[in-house]
Order: structure tokens, then sequence, then C-alpha cells
């Protein structure tokens, strides 16, 4: 039962489309899962069909395939800058609150603009942290009375059982958490705050209690990569559904410790223990800023062209950012995602709508089969892959340059399987 409380205004008008409507999205969903099991020869799909493959197609709402940071159809808002830890690697450069950010009525405004795009269907919330805003309650009602799907990303930090609860009254059907170390040495100096591990455990495991699905986000870098294969225990014992493994971008904070993101070499490796613990971890996993993940699990399937490759790029999505997934930031500022920093425009000043359709980037990355640059717009895969394009914008200067981390084609030009 939703939860709508005096003092939070009129309730708004249910505007967004069912999540399982049209059909064919259900079957992209799917689909996905299928594929990504038969490349990997995963021996849990059928667990995870039983135990989490339900939970996720809310989340997945208005899929048109995997992709970075997960399905690309959605919106996502940095609704707050605040947060009560400091990790080093913070793209948001999270602590204290922006003087600017949206006001809870200009928030409801967003909500309401973004409900009238309609291929969204999910809406997620970020920061900083989203529990130390303190309209976050109000606000997901407001979403969920919408017609969202909610989805928070949060440290869990400050979860318990009645948090937990009340998160799952208000829609929220998925949380993202953040998990940077198999132990609280390695967390809690990622997070650079002594007893986020166990306070994040804690937190996750009340979040399980009160049925929502649990995802869980590790940012690999060089202070953990070593890591990954006790994780993914850790993972399956706190019964997490989706796993998103992300890559160090140098962005935000995270430019202080730019010597730690993944080179050519260890993006190779990092890929490669991806497509090989998929076989036996019951989470399903995703690349974020890695999309060479799909082109190297075609690659070594013999997948080169055909038929077989136009199915993938049906179910693979690639980089999402400006495709479908976009961010906006807490003064309102519109973003392809949040490791692209550049202004599309801002709510205040114009219509998300007009924003997203008109926006020059946007339109760029949407077109990016023929506006790549460098070994990227010769790739056969560029249509499933396309490079992440923060990596490019980070190192180069230009959101459509090459992905200096590829690894798929070496300089022989050979593939790499």
């Amino acid at each position: 039962m939703s939860e709508w409380l005096p003092g939070w205004g009129k309730r708004p008008r249910r505007r967004v489309r069912s999540y399982w409507w049209p059909p064919t999205l259900f079957l992209r969903q799917l689909g996905s899962a299928l594929y990504v099991a038969a490349l990997t020869h995963w021996q849990e799909l059928g667990y995870w069909v039983r135990t989490y493959g339900v939970q996720c197609l809310p989340g997945a709402a208005g899929s048109r395939g995997m992709g970075c940071i997960g399905f690309p159809a959605h919106p996502v808002w940095e609704m707050t800058a605040a947060c009560n830890l400091h990790c080093i690697h913070c793209h948001a450069s999270g602590g204290r609150p922006a003087p600017d950010e949206l006001t809870t009525e200009e928030g409801k405004r967003l909500l309401d603009q973004l409900a009238g795009i309609r291929a969204f269907r999910m809406m997620a919330f970020t920061g900083g942290e989203p529990l130390v805003r303190e309209d976050l309650f109000e606000l997901l009602a407001y979403s969920q009375a919408l017609g969202f799907t909610n989805t928070m990303a949060t440290n869990a930090t400050l979860i318990d059982d009645a948090v937990a609860r009340r998160l799952r009254r208000l829609g929220l059907v998925i949380a993202a958490v953040s998990l940077d170390g198999f132990d609280a040495a390695t967390h809690d100096y990622v997070r650079n705050q002594p007893g986020s591990f166990e306070a994040a455990l804690r937190g996750m495991r009340a979040l399980r209690r009160a049925g929502i699905l649990l995802h869980i986000n590790i940012t690999a870098m060089e202070y953990n990569i070593d890591q990954l294969p006790r994780l993914m225990a850790l993972i399956d014992e706190l019964g997490a559904g989706i796993l998103l493994m992300y890559q160090l971008v140098p962005v935000g904070r995270g430019r202080r410790i730019g010597r730690a993101a993944l080179d050519l070499g260890a993006n190779e490796r990092l890929i490669r223990f991806m497509a090989e613990a998929q076989r036996t971890t019951r989470a399903i996993m995703e690349p974020v800023a890695g999309p060479q993940y799909w082109p190297f699990l075609l690659q070594r399937a013999g997948i080169r062209g055909g038929l077989r490759l136009r199915l993938a790029e049906a179910v693979f999505h690639g980089c999402s950012a400006g495709r479908g997934f976009i961010y906006i930031k807490p003064n309102g500022e519109v973003w392809p995602c949040p490791f692209i920093e550049v202004s599309c425009g801002n709510v205040r000043e114009a219509p998300f709508a007009r924003i997203y359709a008109e926006a020059p980037i946007l339109k760029a990355l949407r077109e990016r089969e023929r506006r790549l640059e460098g070994r990227c717009s010769e790739c056969e895969y560029r249509r499933l892959c396309g490079g992440c394009r923060g990596r490019a914008l980070a190192v180069s200067g230009s959101y459509l340059a090459e992905d200096p981390s590829c690894f798929i084609h070496r300089e022989t030009g050979e593939p790499q399987g």
C-alpha cells in the first residue's frame, strides 16, 4: 500500500505507462538474460529466474536491452550532493549539499516532466546519499503516484528495518548499494569512514527482509581488483539479484586517484573475470564504463556478423549515455551520464522534453555509429558497444574519441578472444 501523508500536497495523477506494456519490453529483458546465459554458460540461470527474475522486471521498466548502468531507458536524479560518507572515488564529490539544489516543489515539477517522456517507466534516485535529504520520502511518494517504479542508489549505512519497510511502501523495488571491498579494511578505506562496511551489511540485510531487491555496485580499481573473487561469494551470501561492475572513471573526486583507474590490460583482465564469474554467480552481472564486455562475449563465441550479431544488437545496448539513459544533477543540469560532465541544459531554464530532444551532445551520442572517432568508428561492434564515452572524454577531452581502454582490437587489428 502506498503512503501519502497530510502536508505533502495534492496527489498527482498517474501518467507513467505500466512497466510491462507493451510485452515486447518484457521479451527484450528476457532475451538479454538468455543471451548472457548462453554466452557465459551461466549455471545459475534457473535459480536467478525463480528467485530474482520477476523482481528485476519493474527495475528494468521500458528496457530496450542491457546496457551500461543497467537498462538504458530511465532517468537518474542526483537529488543532493550531501552525503554522510566521503568516498575517495565519488564522481559526484559528495559531502555537503550544494547551495543551489532543486527544492521540493522544483523536484516535483521535474518528476512531472520526466513522466511525460513516453519511454520512461522507472525513476532512479541517487546522490550523494538520498537518505540525508529531508524530503526524500515525499518525493518518492510523488514519483510512485505518477506511476514510476522507484529505485535508489544508497550506501545503506542509514537503513534499518523501519526505514527499509517505509521505502518498500513508497514503491522502492530495487536498492543499489555500493560495496567496494571484501572486508572492512578495503571498503572503509574507499568510503573514508570507519564502520561503513558493517553498517552497509546491516542495511543490505534490512532491505532484503523488507522485500526490496538488492542490487550491488562494485567500482573496480587497483585498490580492490584482487578481491573480486572473494567478493562474488559475499554477493551471493547477501542475496543480490543484480551486480553492476563499475570501473573507476577519473571524474569528480575520482580525479585525485586517477592512477588507480584500470588501464587497457586491467580492463581486459576485469572483463575476462566477469565472463568467467558469471558462470557460477547467482546475480546477473553487467558492466559500467566497460561496454567491451558485450563484444568480448560475442568474439569469444565466434560471432562477428550475421543474424546472431543482429540479435545481440537487439538485446545489448552498450554505452547508454544520452541514448535512453539521462542524468540530472542536483541543480537541475542535465548530463548524458554521470561520467560525461557536459551540461545539455537546465530544467530551471528549459523544459526537460526540449532538452532531451534537442541538446546537440545528445543528438551526437544517438548518432554515434557515424560520429565516433578512431578505432571505435571502424569497429564492427560499435552499435552494441560504442566504447565508454565518459572515459574517452576524461582522457582525450572528446566524448566521441576512441575508448583508450579498449582491448577488443590490438594494434595488429586482430580480435582478442
